[in-house]
C-alpha cells in the first residue's frame, strides 16, 4: 500500500511537470513600451494585468507582458504602429488604437474600472489562483481553498507550499520548525502558538505569505524563515459581509461572520466566531529492553487513546480612518477565549524476557484547559506622495492567560497538576521608506519588543503534598530593541537590496522556588543581501543571503514537566542559548501563459542548533526506566536542499499547483550529562539524513458548476541521531456548489481520507554505564479522519471579490517591494 501511494504521488508530480508550456523564443526587438496599471477607484496597482500589442485591426498578439507587484510593465517591440490592449480579470479592458511607437515609449498610468457584469457572474477564470509565486515569497489565498472551510489556521497552513503541520500541530517550513509566525506583519503573542493556531478559524484568514529568506526589515527571529498570516479586512464600499456555518464528524460545529461598513473616510470591520470541536487521537509505543549482551530483558507496550473537546470564541473589531487623503489610521481589538477538556488514557502491558504477559496498569489524565487573550493594535501610515515615500508606526499591547489543570489517575494512586501562565507583551515599531531617483529606495526603522511571562506549575500526590522535584515557578522576561536600514536600487536588468539589522537582547530566566536566576544579554548584527536579474518580462533569477537567529521560547525554556506519561516525560531547559543561522538561496522564476514555475537551491548553516535528546533520569517504575526528553544546544547543523513549485492551468476549469522539496541535513555535536550513578556520560549525536517532501493540489470544475479539489502530501523518511522517523502520507478532498443565485456556497470536505496521517518513529537508547539498551517503535495520531459540511452566505459581496493586485492602504508586512 505504501509503494502504491508513493507511486501515485510521483506520477502526479511528474505528469504536472511534463505538461507545462514551452518557453517563447528570445525577443530581439529594439524599443520598449512601458507604463503602470492601477485600479481606478482605489488607485492600487494591479499585479498580473496583461498587456497585449497587436498589429492594427489584427487579433494576433505580436508581443506582450504582465505587470509586477507595483503594477509596472515593460514590453519590447519593433518600431511601428500598434493596437495596445490592457486587461485584468473582472475589469473592463482598455485599448489604445493606432499608437505610433518609434522609440522607447511610456504610456503613463492606465486606470482600469471594474466590470459589473463580470463581477455578478460565476466565471472560473475570475478566481485568483490559490497559490501565487513571487520572487521573494509565496502567497496562499485562503478564500479559494475549499479544503479549509470550517477548519482552523492549522488546516490552512498545512495546505501552503513549503509548509507542513505535524500531528501535534507544530508548524515547519522546508522541514524545519525553526521559524517565526507573524499575524498581520507582527509576531504572534500566543504562549502556545500551536494551540492558538488550532483555535483561530480559517474563515478569519485572508491569505498567508511564506518568506523563506527575509530581508533586514523583518525580525531576525526565525532561522528558516517567516510565515505571515494576514487577517481579513473589509474593502468594499457600503455594508457587506459573509456568514459561515459548519458542522462535522467527529462532533464539530461553528458559526462565524465577517462584517464591513465602508464610507469615504471610515472603514469599520469586524469578525466574530464560535466553534466547538472534538478531536480524537491515538498512539502506541512498543519497547524492548535489552541486557548488556543484547539478550531480551523485558517488553512494555503502551496503548494511548485521546479525546479532546474545545469551545472557542474569537472576536475582532476595528476601524480605519482616512485622516487625510494621504494619512490612514487603523485601530483594532482582538479577543480570543477557549475552554476544553482532554481525556488521555494509557494502558501499559508488561512482558518478561520470554515475552510472556506479566501484568497491566493504566494511567488516565483528565485535563481542563482555559485560555484567553486580548490584544490592541494601532497602525498609522503617512504617505508623503504617491511614489512610495511614507512613514509607518505600529503599536501592539497584549495579555494572554493560559490555565491547565489535570487529575492523573494511575494504578495504584493519583496526582494533580496545575499549570498557570500569564504573559504580557508590548511592541513598538516605526518604518520609513524613501524612494531615491528613478529606481532606488531607502528604508530604516526601529522595533521594540518587551515581554513578561509568569508560569506557576506544581504536581501533588494523592496525599495533597507538593512534589518539589516537579513543581516550580518560572519568571521569564525578554526585552529586545532593534534598528535596521536597507537600500535597494536597479541598474539595467539587475536589482539589488542590501540591508543591516542590529538587535539587542536582554533575557531573564528565574526559577523562584529554587532561587535559580539566569540572565542572558547579547547583541548581534544581521546583514542581508539580495540580487535579482530580469532575464525577460516573464523570468527572473535571484540570489540572496541573510543571517537569522532563533531564541528558545515557550516549552523549550519552561522546566515544567509534561507529566501525561510517567515513563516518557518532557521537560524544558531554561539554560538554552540562541542559535544563529547563515542562509543562502538561489532562485529562478518563469511565467508562461498557463504556468508559473519557480525553483531554488538553498543552504543553511546553523550554530548551537536546538535538538531533543532522550536520556534515562534514574527512576524505575514497575521495572521500567523513566526516559526524559529535553532540548539542548547540540552543536552545528548544515542543511542543503532543492525546492520546486509551480502553478499550471491546462484549462480554464482546471488548476494544478504542486511543491517538491528535497534536502540533506548534517548534524554534528554531543551531549554530556551526569547520570543517576554520578557518572559522566557523553552521547555522540552526529547524524546525516536525506529526506523529501511533496504536495500536489488539483482544483477543477465539474458539470453543474460543482468545484472539486483534491490534494495529497507525502513526508519522506528521515534518520535521526537516536533512530528514524518513517514516511507519512495524507490525502484530502472537497466539493463545493454555489446556490441561491450565487449568494451562497455549500462545501463538503474530508480531511485525511485514508486515516493515514500518523507519525511513526523508531528510537534506540543505550545506558553508557550498564550498556543496557532500549528500542522503541511509536505511533502518534493527533487527529483522526474528519468530515465537515459548511454553508457560506454573502450579502452585498459577490463571490468573485478578490484582491485587486495590491494591498489596502493600511495593510502590509512592514515594508515595500525593493526596486525591480
Amino acid at each position: 500500500m505504501k509503494k502504491i501511494k508513493f507511486a501515485v504521488m510521483l506520477v502526479l508530480l511528474l505528469t504536472s511537470f511534463y505538461n507545462y508550456a514551452q518557453q517563447a523564443p528570445p525577443n530581439k526587438n529594439k524599443v520598449k513600451v512601458s507604463g503602470k496599471v492601477f485600479e481606478k477607484v482605489s488607485k492600487q496597482p494591479l499585479e498580473y494585468a496583461t498587456i497585449s500589442i497587436m498589429s492594427p485591426n489584427d487579433t494576433k498578439v505580436i508581443a506582450g507582458g504582465i505587470t509586477n507587484p507595483k503594477g509596472e510593465f515593460e514590453v519590447a517591440v519593433a518600431p511601428g504602429t500598434y493596437d495596445i490592449k490592457v486587461e485584468f480579470i473582472s475589469f473592463k479592458a482598455t485599448e489604445i488604437k493606432g499608437k505610433n511607437i518609434s522609440g522607447d515609449t511610456n504610456l503613463g498610468v492606465v486606470n482600469l474600472s471594474e466590470d459589473a457584469a463580470q463581477l455578478n457572474e460565476v466565471v472560473v477564470r475570475a478566481e485568483k489562483s490559490t497559490v501565487e509565486i513571487k520572487l521573494d515569497k509565496k502567497v496562499y489565498n485562503v478564500g479559494q481553498d475549499m479544503m479549509v472551510k470550517g477548519g482552523t489556521v492549522s488546516d490552512v497552513l498545512d495546505n501552503v507550499p513549503s509548509v507542513s503541520v505535524d500531528t501535534e500541530g507544530n508548524v515547519s517550513l522546508r522541514g524545519s520548525d525553526n521559524i517565526r509566525i507573524l499575524i498581520d506583519g507582527r509576531p504572534s503573542n500566543a504562549i502556545n502558538i500551536a494551540e492558538a493556531l488550532r483555535q483561530l478559524p480559517a474563515d478569519a484568514i485572508d491569505k498567508v505569505e511564506v518568506i523563506t529568506n527575509p530581508s533586514a526589515r523583518y525580525d531576525a527571529e526565525g532561522g528558516s524563515g517567516l510565515i505571515n498570516i494576514i487577517l481579513k479586512k473589509g474593502k468594499n464600499q457600503g455594508f457587506n459581509g459573509t456568514f459561515i456555518a459548519s458542522t462535522g464528524i467527529p462532533e464539530a460545529y461553528g458559526l462565524s461572520g465577517n462584517l464591513n461598513y465602508k464610507t469615504e473616510k471610515f472603514n469599520y470591520f469586524t469578525t466574530l466566531g464560535y466553534n466547538h470541536r472534538t478531536t480524537e487521537g491515538a498512539g502506541l509505543t512498543n519497547s524492548e529492553y535489552l541486557n548488556a549482551d543484547g539478550t531480551p530483558k523485558g517488553y512494555l507496550d503502551e496503548d494511548r487513546d485521546t479525546k479532546r473537546t474545545s469551545d472557542g470564541f474569537n472576536g475582532r473589531a476595528g476601524i480605519e480612518w482616512t485622516v487625510a487623503p494621504n494619512t490612514f489610521w487603523t485601530n483594532a481589538i482582538n479577543y480570543q477565549k477557549s475552554t476544553g477538556d482532554t481525556q488521555d488514557l494509557i494502558n501499559y502491558y508488561n512482558y518478561d524476557a520470554a515475552h510472556a504477559f506479566t501484568g497491566t496498569s493504566f494511567r488516565l489524565n483528565n485535563g481542563d484547559t482555559s485560555n484567553q487573550s486580548v490584544e490592541y493594535t494601532s497602525n498609522l501610515i503617512k504617505n508623503f506622495n504617491d511614489k512610495g515615500h511614507k512613514l509607518t508606526a505600529d503599536l501592539s499591547i497584549s495579555k494572554n492567560d493560559d490555565d491547565n489543570q489535570s487529575v492523573i489517575t494511575a494504578s495504584p494512586n493519583f496526582q494533580n497538576t496545575l499549570n498557570n501562565q500569564v504573559q504580557k507583551q508590548v511592541q513598538l515599531q516605526a518604518d520609513y521608506v524613501l524612494p531615491l531617483g528613478k529606481a532606488g529606495q531607502f528604508e530604516a526603522g526601529y522595533k521594540g519588543s518587551f515581554g513578561d511571562l509568569n508560569n506557576v506549575y506544581f504536581v501533588t500526590d494523592d496525599t495533597g503534598a507538593n512534589n518539589p522535584n516537579l513543581s516550580n515557578t518560572l519568571e521569564y522576561k525578554e526585552n529586545i530593541n532593534a534598528l535596521y536600514t536597507q537600500y535597494g536600487f536597479k541598474v539595467n536588468k539587475f536589482s539589488y537590496l542590501f540591508g543591516l539589522r542590529w538587535e539587542d537582547t536582554n533575557i531573564h530566566v528565574n526559577l523562584l522556588d529554587t532561587n535559580d536566576f539566569n540572565t542572558k544579554k547579547y547583541n548581534n548584527l544581521f546583514p542581508s543581501a539580495f540580487v535579482s536579474y530580469e532575464i525577460s518580462d516573464q523570468s527572473n533569477f535571484t540570489a540572496s543571503y541573510s543571517k537569522r537567529l532563533s531564541r528558545p521560547r515557550g516549552r523549550f525554556m519552561n522546566p515544567a514537566v509534561n507529566y501525561s506519561s510517567n515513563i516518557n516525560i518532557f521537560q524544558g531547559n531554561p539554560d538554552l542559548d540562541p542559535s544563529l543561522t547563515d542562509k543562502y538561496d538561489i532562485g529562478y522564476i518563469k511565467r508562461w501563459e498557463k504556468v508559473t514555475f519557480s525553483t531554488s537551491a538553498y543552504f543553511e548553516d546553523t550554530k548551537d542548533v536546538f535538538s531533543f535528546v532522550r536520556t534515562p533520569n534514574g527512576e524505575v517504575i514497575n521495572g521500567v526506566p523513566v526516559i526524559l526528553n529535553r532540548p539542548i544546544n547540540l552543536g552545528k547543523e548544515q542543511k542543503f536542499g532543492f525546492e520546486f513549485t509551480f502553478n499550471y492551468t491546462p484549462y480554464k476549469w482546471w488548476r494544478i499547483n504542486s511543491n517538491f522539496n528535497l534536502y540533506n541535513v548534517k548534524t554534528t555535536g554531543e551531549n554530556t550529562y551526569i547520570d543517576f550513578n554520578n557518572n559522566t556520560v557523553v552521547q555522540n549525536l552526529d547524524n546525516q539524513a536525506n529526506t523529501w517532501f511533496a504536495r500536489i493540489n488539483s482544483k477543477l470544475t465539474l458539470p453543474y458548476k460543482i468545484d472539486w479539489q483534491l490534494n495529497a502530501t507525502y513526508n519522506g523518511e528521515q534518520k535521526t541521531a537516536q533512530g528514524k522517523n518513517l514516511g507519512q502520507f495524507g490525502m484530502n478532498t472537497a466539493f463545493s456548489k454555489d446556490v441561491m443565485k450565487d449568494k451562497a456556497t455549500i462545501a463538503f470536505n474530508i480531511s485525511d481520507i485514508f486515516n493515514s496521517r500518523i507519525m511513526r518513529s523508531y528510537t534506540y537508547l543505550q545506558n553508557a554505564t550498564t550498556l543496557e539498551s532500549q528500542t522503541s517503535y511509536s505511533e502518534m495520531q493527533w487527529r483522526k479522519r474528519q468530515f465537515n459540511l459548511s454553508f457560506t452566505y454573502r450579502f452585498n459581496k459577490p463571490k468573485s471579490d478578490r484582491e485587486k493586485g495590491g494591498q489596502p492602504k493600511n495593510e502590509g508586512d512592514g515594508g515595500g517591494d525593493y526596486p525591480g
